[in-house]
């Protein structure tokens, strides 16, 4: 039998803040000695108090507005109770019925996606599995316990694994462009945890192709816990279509439980049976008062937020004349776009068109650490027809320059060599468009001496 695929999705994404999110330790802790980033409060040592880290708050806040959510005006921090080893206090702060941010959404190529809510969580210490004394042992290294969390929780409004891989990756863009987390998935900067289950094709499901009834979802869900790879829940899915397909077709209901991913056996495993909302037995921290939100402050979160990369994307068509394709690839990375737009700047001084200098970066891929937005049009200009110049009418050129920006000369000699990039470009700008610069950088260096 044919099933449909329901899908939702929980990630947390780990804030870059300074300090934790309820105390003053380091929150960069990735790397280093365990349990060398902790103090009573993020081990839960009794009488300990939580102190709510301001900007951590406001940077969930900035995610929630992305997401096109609407802000809680007043929203407050629970206690999410259950045993295990790397949570010391028996509970985690988390919120649970007045979080930051509510009903938002994300656009895909082909649906728009529900975000149910944006809120702001502690992330727990971290197992560790290894060999002591020759003895197989679990220890636990609490430099993560208390690092500020954002979970984004979708409603199930995936059909497939395209949409999902589609969402999670405009998902870490938009927190890249915002400039609050790195998302690095190989540290654990971002975390996958997908809901599957199956439900027969004889289900009604009118208006399926945008969003999910809730009174047509399955008796039942799959969660599968802590993927950190786009590829491995695409993989994680397919293999629980698959597991589930198999135990509806014998006539019997998939157990509501929670699975890990193996990711040596290419599949997942039972860890525990999935709990509801109620068995955490939440209520409000009484150590933390409500966070109240004023329109002002979330007026001045939200002018803090960067032109997002749809929006750049449309901007870039209209105003460079590239296509969907190019612009897509441009704006994946925020320092890309702000390099291609530079360089733009630049290279009109040799007529260069936006889309050449699109070319250029997509198809040869230069280092940006490496070669400022200037030096690109030299690049750009050596593979076109170029006309030699003498080495005369080059020094001259240099010499010209030299004497009209004696700030770049004094920068350059007291160590501030990327000004060398500048000097180029304005030599670059006295000579001929197609004029050959071979040696350029080597003649400038040797005038500076």
């Amino acid at each position: 039998m044919e099933y449909q695929v329901v899908i939702g999705l929980e990630t947390h994404v780990e804030l870059k803040t300074k300090s934790k999110m309820f105390c003053g330790c380091s929150a960069d802790y990735f790397g280093l000695e365990p349990n060398t980033h902790v103090c009573p409060v993020c081990l839960g040592l009794p009488g300990a108090l939580p102190v709510p880290n301001k900007t951590a708050i406001e940077w969930c806040v900035r995610i929630a507005l992305a997401l096109n959510c609407k802000i809680s005006s007043v929203s407050k921090f629970d206690r999410k109770n259950y045993f295990y080893p790397d949570l010391p206090k028996g509970y985690q702060i988390s919120q649970y019925d007045q979080p930051f941010g509510l009903n938002g959404w994300i656009e895909l190529k082909d649906k728009r996606v529900r975000i149910r809510r944006v809120h702001m969580e502690e992330d727990t210490g971290k197992l560790i599995h290894a060999d002591v004394e020759k003895n197989r042992s679990s220890l636990i290294d609490f430099n993560r316990s208390g690092v500020p969390l954002v979970e984004v929780v979708t409603e199930p409004d995936f059909e497939n694994t395209q949409q999902v891989t589609e969402y999670l990756q405009k998902l870490r863009q938009t927190v890249r462009y915002l400039d609050v987390s790195s998302a690095d998935m190989e540290k654990g900067d971002m975390r996958l945890e997908p809901n599957i289950s199956l439900r027969s094709n004889t289900t009604n499901t009118t208006n399926r192709s945008n969003t999910t009834n809730d009174l047509d979802l399955p008796p039942y869900k799959v969660e599968v816990k802590n993927i950190n790879s786009f590829r491995f829940v695409a993989k994680a899915i397919d293999e629980e279509i698959k597991r589930q397909s198999e135990i509806l077709d014998r006539g019997e209901t998939p157990e509501q439980e929670t699975r890990g991913w193996d990711e040596k056996k290419g599949t997942t495993v039972s860890q525990r049976t999935k709990e509801e909302s109620h068995d955490y037995r939440y209520f409000p921290e009484p150590d933390i008062p409500p966070v109240i939100l004023t329109g002002d402050q979330i007026l001045n979160i939200k002018k803090q937020i960067p032109e997002l990369p749809d929006e750049k994307i449309t901007r870039f068509m209209g105003k460079y004349k590239i296509t969907d394709y190019d612009a897509d690839i441009l704006t994946r990375e925020r320092s890309i776009a702000d390099y291609f737009e530079q360089a733009v700047k630049d290279g009109s001084k040799h007529k260069l068109t936006a889309k050449q200098i699109a070319n250029y970066i997509i198809n040869k891929k230069p280092d940006i650490e490496k070669t400022v937005p200037a030096e690109l049009a030299e690049l750009i200009l050596s593979t076109r027809g170029t006309t030699e110049i003498s080495s005369q009418d080059l020094k001259k050129a240099i010499e010209q320059v030299l004497l009209e920006c004696p700030k770049a000369v004094e920068d350059y000699k007291s160590g501030k060599t990327q000004v060398l990039g500048f000097i180029t470009g304005k030599v670059r700008a006295l000579l001929p468009p197609n004029a050959s610069t071979e040696g350029i950088r080597e003649l400038i260096e040797q005038a500076l001496k």
